[in-house]
């Protein structure tokens, strides 16, 4: 996976990897864990919850659509949760958990069935959050289908309008699947969500 990082421009040490083990065994958790992956990411609170008290010594973090209801569930149990996607779940977040980091999600392919903040009010939703919780930066998912690269060059776009606006970093860029992360590389992410690429 690093010759594949590295091969698309990336520096290998510089871009996290979340080993997505939705529907992945606990021995499969444990085989990444031993294979040298820290972060483990997980898509729905069902199954990531006993896989948290499981595995306590892995990074979790919390990849998939989050309700606001499910919110006083995960707040400060993982590490990262990356897909925030309202001010209404920002509030519930808070509540439950002000010490929670979180990535804000941007619907940067603009399709209507997907969550996220509309990519123009990103900058604004980044400065409204941030006074809640540690926003830690945007994530993004691109088109199944066409050129994943515009949807993640937006994202980065949108982070880069974020800091100015904010006065301070946003490090994370969460974007980049099995399909698609040699584009996200390119495109500057940080931070990559790998599953079928990982685990076959």
């Amino acid at each position: 996976m690093r010759a594949r990082i590295a091969e698309a421009g990336g520096d290998p040490g510089r871009i996290a990897v979340v080993a997505v083990t939705k529907g992945r065994s606990l021995e499969d958790c444990r085989a990444a864990l031993a294979a040298g992956l820290r972060s483990l990411g997980e898509n729905r609170v069902q199954e990531a919850l006993p896989k948290l008290e499981a595995l306590p010594e892995a990074e979790w973090h919390l990849v998939g659509h989050l309700q606001t209801n499910k919110a006083r569930e995960v707040g400060g149990r993982f590490a990262l949760i990356h897909s925030v996607d309202s001010l209404r779940l920002v509030e519930a977040l808070a509540r439950r958990a002000p010490e929670q980091a979180i990535l804000l999600q941007v619907n940067t392919s603009r399709e209507p069935q997907k969550h996220g903040f509309d990519p123009d009010q990103a900058c604004a939703a980044v400065q409204a959050a941030a006074q809640l919780l540690p926003v830690q930066g945007l994530m993004c998912m691109a088109a199944v289908e066409g050129d994943p690269e515009p949807a993640f060059e937006e994202l980065r776009r949108r982070r880069d309008e974020a800091e100015q606006r904010l006065g301070r970093a946003l490090p994370v860029l969460s974007m980049g699947m099995t399909q698609d992360f040699e584009a996200a590389v390119r495109a500057g992410s940080t931070m990559l969500r790998l599953g079928r690429v990982l685990f076959g």
